[in-house]
């Protein structure tokens, strides 16, 4: 009984969090020149899954000191979502600033610590640098974005080896999924591109809730 009520208590701070979320990416959006939409998902979809995904986590974690952290990367991974959905962009003056706080976090985080999350960060970013730069030479056009390369670097920071290899994986299984199911709806031709950002913060959100603190 107690563990629900933590979770809901959680999930109604994760509420207020998601429209900080959202306020912040439409502020963000007026720095880039951009406008932000106005439809149902855009404007409640990050306070909804901000919301849900702090009560599952507070859950899974209980009342942990790490729960805090996760939180954070909650927000900034569905900031991520919603923003690259929206805009197909994801933005340095997140990342940036979330990259060093995922630096100095990683001193204290059960299981993480920060050579191996520098390690991973470098080895992943460098990874996706080189399928993009592949990807533009052999098609002649932009396959990935750098957006995405410095969000896998990210993601490294934050995750560890193991768990980064889990959201990677599940990531690409995801927007490997949503491209056929695209194709096959006939919403998507086989040259237009999609975004990957938003399945990678996705799995990286999965990776996340499956390895509970050390």
């Amino acid at each position: 009984m107690a563990a629900v009520l933590i979770a809901v208590g959680w999930a109604a701070v994760g509420a207020g969090v998601g429209v900080l979320v959202r306020v912040a990416s439409v502020w963000l959006a007026r720095g880039e020149e951009v406008e932000s939409g106005r439809r149902p998902w855009q404007r409640f979809g990050p306070v909804v899954l901000t919301a849900v995904l702090f009560g599952l986590f507070a859950w899974r974690v209980g009342p942990h000191w790490v729960l805090l952290v996760r939180s954070l990367w909650i927000a900034v991974l569905v900031q991520v979502i919603f923003f690259d959905l929206e805009h197909n962009l994801v933005l340095d003056r997140v990342l940036l600033p979330s990259a060093i706080a995922a630096l100095l976090l990683s001193l204290v985080t059960p299981g993480l610590g920060i050579v191996p999350a520098v390690l991973t960060g470098l080895v992943t970013g460098l990874v996706f640098l080189a399928i993009a730069e592949l990807g533009s030479f052999l098609f002649k056009a932009e396959a990935m974005g750098y957006g995405d390369v410095k969000l896998a670097a990210f993601l490294g920071l934050i995750l560890g080896p193991r768990p980064t290899f889990n959201a990677i994986v599940l990531g690409v299984i995801l927007a490997g999924v949503v491209a056929v199911a695209l194709l096959a709806f006939r919403v998507r031709g086989l040259r237009d591109s999609i975004s990957y950002g938003p399945f990678l913060a996705a799995g990286a959100l999965i990776s996340l809730f499956a390895f509970p603190p050390a």
